[in-house]
C-alpha cells in the first residue's frame, strides 16, 4: 500500500512538472511566456503607448504590483528590453493577459537595469501583465500626448483615492491634521521655536515609521522598531529637494527646529508599487513620528578657480 501511494505521488509530480509550461513560447533571450487571449481587442503595434497592470512574484511573495491601483505605461518597440515582457508585447492585443518567467542566470548576462537583490543563481521570478489600453496617433495628437493625458487622470484619481483613505483614518482616530502641499497630512504636536525647515534647508530629524496598522518598520531612536538594523543616528535630507521619500520632503516644510509631530504619507509619495521589502508592502501608505533637531543651510561649494595656463606666458 505504501509503495503504491509513493508511486502515485511520483507520477503526479511528473505529470504536473511536464504540464507546467505547456503552451509557453520563448523569446530570443529565452524568456518563457504565455499570452492569455482577452476580448479580441485592438492589436498592439510598434510605436503604440500601452497602458497595463503589472505584477512581479518571487517564491509566492508579491514583490511589486500595480493591479487594482495605478497602472503603468510603456512603448511598444520591435525588439524590447533583454529578458523582459517587452520582448513579446507587440504580439498582444488590448484585453490580453500574459505570464512570463525571468531567470536570474539570463538576466545577469545583460543587467541593464540591475539584478533584483533578492534573487541569486538558479532563481526565477514570475511576471504577469494585463493590457488595458493602447494609445495610437489620432485627432492630431501623438500616441505619447494621448498617453500623458490618460496618465495624469489616473494619477489624479489614485491620489484622491489614497488621500480619502488617510482622511478616513484621521476621522476614525480623531486626529486633527493639515494637508501640506495638497499631498501629505501633518499634525504638529509640539511647536518648535527654531528655524523653519524651508525648501533647500538641510534638516536633521529623529523619526519612527509605521504602517496604518500601527506596526513599526523603522526608527532612528529605538532599535527594537527596526526591521533592518542600523545605527541610531540623526537622519539628514534637503527639504523639498532630495534625500528622503517625496512625502517627507514635502511634509517637513511646516516643521521648525524643536517641532514634534506626525506625517501621514500616501504610497505614491512613499515607496509606491514596488514597496521596500521586507519592511514596506507594495502600495502601502505610511505614517511617521517626527522630531526636528536641526535646520541649517547647505554647504556652498567653492567657486571654480582659473584654468591652468599649462606653461603659457
Amino acid at each position: 500500500m505504501k509503495k503504491t501511494t509513493l508511486l502515485l505521488s511520483i507520477l503526479t509530480m511528473l505529470v504536473f512538472g511536464a504540464c507546467k509550461n505547456i503552451g509557453f513560447d520563448k523569446t530570443k533571450s529565452g524568456l518563457e511566456y504565455k499570452i492569455i487571449k482577452g476580448d479580441k481587442g485592438e492589436q498592439l503595434a510598434v510605436g503604440d503607448i500601452v497602458k497595463f497592470q503589472y505584477k512581479v512574484t518571487f517564491k509566492d511573495s508579491v514583490v511589486m504590483t500595480t493591479y487594482g491601483v495605478m497602472p503603468v505605461f510603456d512603448q511598444v518597440d520591435s525588439v524590447g528590453r533583454h529578458h523582459d515582457f517587452s520582448e513579446f508585447l507587440a504580439k498582444m492585443k488590448v484585453g490580453d493577459s500574459a505570464v512570463c518567467y525571468q531567470l536570474f542566470d539570463t538576466m545577469q548576462n545583460r543587467p541593464e537595469f540591475g539584478i533584483p537583490p533578492y534573487m541569486k543563481k538558479g532563481d526565477k521570478q514570475e511576471v504577469t501583465i494585463k493590457v488595458l489600453a493602447a494609445f495610437k496617433k489620432g485627432e492630431g495628437k501623438s500616441a505619447r500626448d494621448l498617453a500623458v493625458l490618460d496618465y495624469r487622470k489616473e494619477l489624479s484619481d489614485y491620489k484622491d483615492k489614497e488621500l480619502a483613505v488617510i482622511e478616513k483614518y484621521l476621522v476614525k482616530n480623531n486626529i486633527q491634521a493639515q494637508k501640506v502641499n495638497n499631498n501629505v497630512y501633518v499634525k504638529i504636536e509640539q511647536e518648535g521655536t527654531g528655524l523653519m525647515a524651508d525648501s533647500g534647508k538641510v534638516v536633521g530629524i529623529k523619526y519612527t515609521g509605521y504602517n496604518f496598522e500601527g506596526k513599526a518598520f523603522d526608527s532612528n531612536t529605538d532599535s527594537t522598531k527596526q526591521i533592518q538594523p542600523h545605527p541610531l543616528e540623526t537622519f539628514y535630507f534637503v527639504s523639498k529637494r532630495q534625500g528622503a521619500i517625496q512625502g517627507m520632503l514635502e511634509g517637513i516644510t511646516v516643521f521648525r527646529v524643536g517641532s514634534k509631530g506626525k506625517m501621514f504619507i500616501p504610497s505614491l509619495l512613499g515607496y509606491g508599487p514596488q514597496g521596500a521589502a521586507p519592511a514596506i508592502k507594495p502600495n502601502e501608505s505610511l505614517m511617521f513620528d517626527i522630531e526636528v533637531v536641526e535646520v541649517k543651510d547647505q554647504e556652498k561649494k567653492p567657486a571654480a578657480g582659473p584654468m591652468p595656463n599649462f606653461g603659457r606666458k
